[in-house]
């Protein structure tokens, strides 16, 4: 019943998902936080509020987010030219990591959108920049929260 064959399959299965899962979980945090703090930062209620720009942000994500099975068969051209071929662990990575960017993305906007406001004005009436306001008190502030 449990033949070598057998076992050797269920172990490439197991390390095929975690590859999958590991890399594309990294490579969504890389797309998904700089499109968060973007998406928090340029809110009306933002340090830098741009409403096109968050406008623009928040529709690719809501569409993403709405129809990510969708995402999966309609991305096999992109798959295949980035991977080169559109079956396989390798070019799987490819449309979760599309799909898993806005969620990532909404999590990231969600936790820095709790840091309280009277933080991050003292920083401000200290003279911090921007930059400095998110990635040393929003960030911070945020990182229980974006690590749960």
């Amino acid at each position: 019943m449990w033949s070598s064959e057998v076992t050797n399959m269920i172990i490439t299965g197991i390390w095929e998902t975690l590859y999958m899962t590991l890399v594309s979980t990294l490579v969504g945090y890389v797309i998904g936080l700089p499109m968060g703090i973007i998406l928090t930062v340029s809110d009306k209620d933002g340090i830098k509020p741009n409403a096109v720009l968050y406008k623009i942000l928040d529709v690719i994500a809501n569409i993403v987010r709405s129809v990510p099975f969708i995402m999966l068969v309609l991305l096999i051209p992109f798959t295949r030219l980035v991977v080169g071929k559109s079956y396989g662990s390798t070019a799987t990575i490819v449309p979760l990591v599309i799909a898993a960017a806005p969620y990532i993305a909404r999590m990231v906007e969600s936790s820095l959108k709790e840091v309280d406001a009277g933080v991050i004005e003292a920083a401000r009436s200290m003279g911090a920049s921007n930059f400095t306001i998110i990635t040393k008190v929003m960030l911070v502030e945020a990182r229980t929260s974006l690590l749960v």
